[in-house]
């Protein structure tokens, strides 16, 4: 029968025990550990199904960092609540940079539906399928960059988050197609 740790030191030799691979000692963890993470986890994500993906990662951190831990540092609860803390963080922030993306083709068909004079309906709709054309010019990952970051406000971190790619490969994406669309905005129209 599992043992639910109910002290520090017991968490912390638990911690110990798991850094040394017991497995045992991991089940004991999770037992006792487990309602107040999930707790600290729903509160953050308001969601129960993102709040067990999150549950199952921080106990995958655990396992993998529990040699990591010292505690001189705080308490092995307090450790273990900042990484579950850090998880929901990161999956709230993908879930939101994911909502972004779906809607963000909404903003160049709202822009091409606005109801102007007829002649600036014109200049309006000649402007969009430039921009379009030259977004077309431009590759999947440049494309969605500049979308995430100029139509939906993102930050360079938030696109890296939503593309799940390097924060300076997300930065290269964002220069080179804006000086991609420049020059083809800056090229004369036939």
């Amino acid at each position: 029968m599992p043992t639910t740790p109910t002290t520090t030191d017991e968490r912390a030799d638990l911690l110990r025990r798991c850094a040394s691979g017991d497995k045992v000692a991991f089940r004991d963890l999770y037992t006792g550990s487990s309602p107040q993470l999930f707790a600290v986890l729903l509160r953050i994500l308001k969601r129960a199904d993102l709040a067990e993906e999150a549950l199952h990662d921080t106990f995958v951190r655990i396992w993998m960092n529990a040699a990591s831990y010292r505690s001189g540092k705080g308490e092995p609860l307090t450790w273990m609540i900042s990484i579950a803390r850090n998880r929901a963080l990161d999956l709230y922030r993908r879930a939101r940079a994911e909502r972004l993306v779906a809607d963000g083709d909404d903003y160049i068909a709202a822009a091409e539906s606005t109801d102007t004079g007829p002649s600036a309906a014109a200049e309006l709709a000649t402007d969009s399928r430039v921009l379009r054309h030259c977004l077309e010019q431009l590759t999947a990952e440049q494309q969605r960059s500049i979308r995430l970051a100029y139509l939906d406000g993102c930050t360079h971190e938030q696109i890296a988050v939503a593309t799940n790619a390097p924060l300076g490969t997300v930065k290269s994406w964002v220069r080179r197609g804006l000086l991609a669309l420049r020059s083809c905005l800056e090229r004369p129209t036939a």
